[in-house]
């Protein structure tokens, strides 16, 4: 006992310590600046609101994490209007594109395993891809002239939207082809898909466009292929199920079909329809043949939110690591040489590249009307005006769920956007 007064010293020597540094600790945690602040906050209510009560939209919904905290959540208007079922947390909704960034994170699993290089040819492991031909018109009798690929598809072609794949069955005289090979119908494997596309012809040159369409649902193939298992299953394995995305799925079991989002159309006129559920249901409520790369997942907002939480961590959060750092840096960067210049509608998206599964932030914005975000952001959206966005700069990650057709034509994303960054200045 007579070492009891020399004991209390030290403890209260350590505890006085502690004190001293705790203060220095509490200022620099206040002197963190977040770009979504009050004035965001109030701004994303304020938009976000606005366009529900002007019945634009039947719901809408946002989640937004900055420096690994929740920054913004809010919900406002309706999942479901008819039944008044608001827009919540945990409603499911499709995700359609936003399917793409998971795809293309399964794929570079297997990139990491040295499965593949990316400027292989896709016919190294596919030849249902082998002698393609690029459609070129119609002789004077409509039967299609046809000519020789100048180089082969490659895998980095398929990441990117280089393929040459025609998009849709408009496409004048390639699209009757399209048509006729019906490679996306859901009654197909993926292997189907594969031999259907791979006997239709290309639409323009490997690497001399870029052109959104099935080049994903091609990258599911390879997954299937390379790895030997079924696409549902590796993904489920290997990217789902070690985040926790219990809720991302191509199948919605009947006890979480309550949850499950109704599809809203909106006229020219600016009046909001529900679709017809059995227009879009059955593609979730029962087990089809093709599990698409390109599309089909549905999502919750917190879902969808740990995965784009985990690529601005670059590749792994907590104790799941689904990709390493440079993977994940090498998917956000721009793959498209400026020699590319025909590019569809992307330009449409920004000051952006592409890289693999992601538009990719070049430049600031040059106009005050083009969409607002940071250099070296990476992000894509979905056909029913879904969301999302990695900003490593600010380690922001946001999310938006509506559930919306046509693809936003209100300004939504471009309002969102700007709710979170403030208005575009110009110098």
């Amino acid at each position: 006992m007579k070492n009891q007064p020399i004991l209390i010293l030290v403890v209260l020597f350590l505890f006085l310590g502690a004190c001293k540094e705790n203060p220095k600790s509490n200022e620099e945690a206040k002197t963190i600046e977040y770009v979504v602040n009050n004035d965001a906050v109030a701004r994303l209510d304020s938009t976000l609101k606005s366009f529900v009560d002007a019945g634009d939209i039947a719901g809408v919904s946002a989640l937004i994490f900055e420096k690994d905290k929740e920054v913004y959540y809010n919900a406002f208007g309706y999942a479901d209007r008819e039944a008044k079922r608001p827009m919540d947390r945990n409603t499911i909704v499709q995700i359609y594109s936003m399917t793409k960034p998971v795809t293309g994170t399964a794929l570079m699993t297997l990139y990491e395993q040295g499965k593949f290089d990316l400027d292989d040819p896709l016919s190294k492991y596919a030849p249902e891809f082998a002698n393609m031909k690029v459609y070129v018109g119609e002789d004077s009798s409509g039967k299609p002239i046809l000519e020789d690929v100048n180089r082969e598809i490659t895998i980095r072609d398929i990441t990117r939207h280089t393929a040459g794949f025609g998009n849709n069955a408009s496409i004048p005289g390639l699209g009757k082809l399209i048509g006729e090979a019906d490679a996306m119908n859901r009654e197909n494997t993926l292997t189907e898909m594969a031999e259907k596309l791979g006997s239709t012809p290309l639409h323009f040159q490997p690497g001399t466009q870029w052109e959104y369409g099935p080049c994903v649902d091609v990258q599911a193939f390879m997954v299937e292929r390379i790895s030997g298992q079924p696409y549902g299953e590796y993904v489920r394995e290997h990217v789902l199920d070690p985040l926790g995305l219990s809720k991302t799925r191509y199948f919605i079991p009947e006890e979480d079909r309550d949850q499950f989002a109704a599809m809203y159309l909106r006229n020219d006129e600016g009046e909001l329809s529900r679709l017809p559920d059995e227009n879009t249901f059955p593609n979730y409520f029962e087990h089809w043949p093709l599990t698409r790369g390109g599309s089909g997942l549905t999502s919750t907002l917190d879902n969808y939110q740990r995965f784009a939480r985990m690529l601005v961590h670059k590749g792994t959060i907590e104790n799941a690591t689904i990709l390493k750092p440079e993977t994940v840096e090498l998917m956000a960067t721009n793959h498209l040489a400026d020699s590319i210049t025909e590019r569809m509608w992307l330009p449409s998206k920004g000051q952006v590249g592409f890289g693999i599964d992601f538009a990719v932030r070049l430049r600031p914005p040059a106009t005050k009307e083009e969409n607002n975000g940071v250099v070296g952001e990476f992000f894509w959206d979905g056909a029913a005006s879904t969301l999302f966005w990695v900003d490593p700069v600010n380690e922001l990650t946001a999310v938006m769920f509506v559930q919306l057709f046509p693809y936003d034509q209100i300004g939504l994303h471009k309002s969102f956007r700007d709710a979170v960054y403030g208005l575009i200045e110009i110098e």
